[in-house]
């Protein structure tokens, strides 16, 4: 059985749901996964019993444990000074410049070095991260000191990453990765012309998926009352929930009956609950925070429609998830959104920042139960076809190298002989 390391800034995380869903279906397709956080997950992010179970069996770095951060580094000293000081050299180099970016690649050493120990500890040779961020630094340190038989990659999501391509070092990353995982054609394209075209081969893009048996819902029948709009996601100004009040002000301007909720965690419940007061839409908008798992499904069956008003996406899984419960969607014409959603076909689309065209959306939605059904029908076949959550992890599944399949354990402790990939 192969066994390989997921690293993650916070896991299991109430925003990285679709990261837990990844694991347990790589698990269940014969792959050894264990997981590893930077940061011990608070309880605030752990809301839900899967999420909950996941916590038990993750191990966590920080916050920092001064003997077990010292017992790595020595038993990584014992192991091999040499690599050790030559994988110190790699971290202060690979990182940004000045003195405030130095200290931060000390701490992703002295964290990757406890990575390190505990996979070695459990046989895992092979590390895969999330997100070009902190896990992305640490895993790719713990994989440099571990020498030949030790390989890393990572998963790039977007948009966040994409604008602070050098800041994150993220075609560097990627040049010393074995491999690099996209979710959508956009973001493969991101990092396409800012690399070698030697190094193409090693992008491949494999969406995120949904278990369509679980989120899975017969077409809401016609009925009376005002539209009931969802839209679930983090509330941060990227997300774009204030244009999707103002549409929501102005579809009651034209006498349009309109009721929504806004699910999920974020900084801005506060500022929207007083942008919704300005706008005249008291008793009209629900703000109930994260939801978890458990409860996320009944949401779903209680819209009419779904709708992300985002400046900038990956491909959200909140979208496959509406469409597989057969939810007619509404979502901005951005970044990896059109690769999900065809206009008119399985779906709306509407240019970013537009009030007015998300209103006339809504409102044609209104108006015509036939078009909310047939949007319906195509969005689930869509989800069916190309975001099935085991499809999408067989395609990861095959990354993975083979030779991590039961790699004997090296004596913790024991000087090696192996030498250092140099730094690229």
């Amino acid at each position: 059985m192969r066994r390989i390391a997921y690293v993650c800034n916070l896991y299991p995380s109430v925003s990285n749901t679709f990261i837990r869903r990844e694991v347990e279906a790589l698990r269940r397709q014969g792959l050894d996964v264990g997981t590893i956080s930077i940061h011990r997950a608070p309880p605030h992010e752990v809301i839900s019993e899967a999420d909950r179970e996941a916590l038990r069996t993750t191990f966590a770095v920080l916050p920092p444990r001064l003997g077990r951060t010292a017992g790595a580094h020595l038993a990584a000293l014992r192991h091999s000074p040499g690599h050790y000081l030559r994988a110190l050299r790699f971290a202060l180099c690979a990182g940004p410049s000045g003195a405030r970016g130095r200290l931060w690649q000390l701490f992703y050493f002295a964290e990757a070095m406890v990575v390190w120990r505990h996979c070695e500890r459990e046989r895992r040779r092979h590390l895969h991260a999330h997100f070009a961020w902190q896990a992305t630094d640490v895993a790719m340190i713990a994989a440099e000191f571990g020498g030949p038989g030790w390989s890393w990659s990572l998963t790039v999501h977007g948009p966040d990453e994409f604008f602070e391509l050098s800041r994150n070092r993220l075609a560097a990353k990627i040049r010393h990765a074995s491999f690099a995982v996209f979710i959508s054609d956009f973001g493969r394209s991101q990092l396409m012309g800012r690399l070698d075209e030697r190094d193409w081969p090693k992008l491949h893009v494999v969406h995120c998926g949904v278990n369509t048996d679980e989120f899975d819902a017969e077409p809401a029948p016609a009925r009376a009352g005002p539209l009931r709009v969802l839209s679930i996601g983090r509330l941060t100004p990227l997300k774009g929930q204030t244009v999707l009040l103002e549409a929501i002000a102005e579809l009651r301007r034209r006498g349009v009956e309109v009721e929504a909720t806004l699910a999920g965690p974020g900084p801005r419940r506060q500022e929207l609950e007083r942008r919704a007061r300005a706008l005249g839409l008291e008793g009209r908008i629900q703000l109930p925070g994260a939801i978890s798992q458990d409860r996320i499904r009944e949401l779903y069956r209680r819209a009419d429609v779904f709708c992300l008003s985002s400046f900038a996406e990956g491909i959200p899984v909140v979208l496959m998830e509406a469409m597989a419960m057969r939810v007619p969607v509404v979502a901005t014409r951005i970044n990896g959104i059109p690769e999900l959603i065809e206009d008119g076909v399985s779906g709306l689309l509407v240019p970013p920042g537009r009030p007015d065209l998300l209103a006339d959306a809504l409102e044609r939605l209104t108006g015509d139960p036939e078009l909310r059904e047939r949007l319906a029908v195509a969005g689930r076949a869509r989800v069916e076809d190309e975001f099935e959550l085991e499809g999408c992890a067989a395609q990861l599944r095959s990354l993975f190298p083979s030779d991590v399949r039961d790699l004997p354990r090296a004596p913790v402790g024991r000087r090696s002989s192996r030498h250092v990939v140099p730094a690229r």
